[in-house]
């Protein structure tokens, strides 16, 4: 499966589309998790653009992108709190994390099962999953020049089941993004009108579906044993600098232009 590479999604976040559609969702995401104070939150995929609204109030705020994506250095001029990871062996302890985003992850994954299963694991007893992801029926699934083009689309009632089989439960979802894929100057001045109009008039034409869903507690998840290597988990005090020097268990991240793993 094709994914956007890292710098395909930089850029689109950088240019005048990719900035309505960011400010677009953050509001979105905020309906779902007004509070997150003292809480650990984790963005997988590519939701960097996304995060900052919970710093500040989360104890802890991280990145993670897979490796076939690459990786930027985030956030910009501060200690780094991004890590390269394989999607199905995240390199966090079981039960370390309050609220976790997948956005530009779960429809270009190559093996969702697993990616939810880790999720699963990474995952408190209390905690709380979020996934954007984009709505086949919408006119962003079919445009292949936004990384909303890419990778594998949902209806609502796939997203539903996939949760549900992956053993959690779905509490919240909302639509949104009825701004037309275009850069052009008139369409990006009127996004707010664009946005009224589309949840008003075709509702079920979005371009994104947002779904929240809670960890199952009462059902057990198999763990993957790995043969011959111990992970090592490090959580620093949040702004801590990162060691120059890591053991192999923590993530690597560097000031160089952005990193792809070799498959």
């Amino acid at each position: 499966m094709l994914r956007p590479d890292i710098i395909d999604l930089r850029e689109f976040y950088a240019n005048p589309l990719g900035r309505a559609v960011r400010r677009l969702l953050r509001p979105r995401l905020r309906t779902f998790w007004p509070n997150v104070q003292g809480m650990t939150v984790l963005g997988l995929g590519y939701a960097t653009p996304y995060l900052r609204i919970f710093e500040g109030e989360a104890e802890r705020v991280i990145a993670a992108m897979p490796g076939p994506q690459g990786v930027v250095r985030w956030p910009r001029g501060l200690p780094g709190r991004v890590m390269l990871v394989d999607e199905d062996d995240l390199p966090l302890p079981d039960a370390s994390v309050d609220r976790l985003l997948l956005l530009h992850a779960l429809e270009n994954s190559e093996n969702v099962r697993a990616l939810l299963r880790e999720v699963w694991r990474v995952l408190t007893p209390q905690g709380r999953l979020l996934a954007v992801v984009p709505n086949r029926r919408g006119l962003w699934a079919h445009i292949e020049a936004t990384p909303f083009g890419q990778g594998h689309p949902y209806t609502p009632p796939q997203l539903t089941r996939l949760m549900r089989d992956s053993l959690f439960s779905p509490t919240a979802s909302q639509a949104a993004l009825w701004l037309p894929p275009s850069d052009r100057a008139f369409v990006i001045k009127a996004v707010n009108a664009w946005e009224k109009a589309g949840e008003m008039l075709w509702n079920r034409f979005s371009g994104v579906l947002l779904v929240e869903a809670e960890k199952q507690v009462y059902a057990g998840m198999p763990v993957k044993a790995v043969k011959g290597r111990q992970k090592q988990f490090v959580f620093r005090p949040a702004g801590s600098p990162v060691n120059a020097h890591r053991s192999a268990g923590e993530s690597a991240e560097t000031d160089q232009p952005p990193h792809r793993r070799s498959r």
